[in-house]
């Protein structure tokens, strides 16, 4: 469980997002995070209040939530598969298909794109050799994405990459970025 780099940047190696998507499903919720579901149960009034925390900990423990993970949340929080995928895929901070160990967001709205937020946006492409939006980099390493409103339009242009906040990014200080990744 433990992040290879300090600060959260790196997701856990267990949490290998390209073999995810070829491999046979096994539940998640088994041993100790079965008992970490338990424990999170009991701080809330029912079990769909839970259901966000849930999805965290697929996320967490797979690198994204896949349609079986949905199902596997549903059934131990008596809730329909349906409804589930309906949150899923409702917020944008959950992954539906295997992502890169570094998951980029760039914010591209109005107040970042006066500020050149498209040009940070290229440059992450290009520095990554993602080829496009939300593909994947041979080496398995990022996916860039953009997104609306990181909250941050006085420090144009906010980057997340995994849970650390980047403010002020311009397409000079990309590779400097993603060299403290490698």
């Amino acid at each position: 469980m433990t992040p290879d780099l300090v600060g959260g940047l790196e997701s856990p190696d267990y949490a290998s997002h390209d073999r995810a998507a070829h491999e046979p499903y096994a539940p998640v919720f088994t041993g100790e995070v079965r008992r970490e579901l338990d424990e999170l149960l009991t701080h809330y009034p029912t079990k769909m209040a839970a259901l966000l925390p849930a999805l965290w900990i697929v996320q967490r423990e797979r690198g994204w939530v896949s349609e079986e993970g949905m199902v596997e949340v549903a059934d131990l929080l008596e809730l329909t598969p349906a409804y589930v995928k309906g949150v899923v895929t409702f917020y944008t901070m959950y992954h539906q298909h295997p992502v890169g160990r570094y998951f980029i967001q760039v914010c591209t709205t109005s107040p970042c794109g006066i500020c050149g937020a498209e040009d940070v946006l290229k440059a992450f492409v290009r520095h990554t050799n993602t080829g496009d939006l939300g593909l994947t980099s041979p080496d398995g390493r990022f996916t860039v994405i953009e997104v609306e409103c990181l909250g941050a339009c006085g420090f144009a242009t906010p980057v997340m990459i995994n849970e650390e906040f980047i403010e002020s990014v311009t397409p000079e200080k990309v590779p400097d970025i993603l060299a403290r990744l490698a």
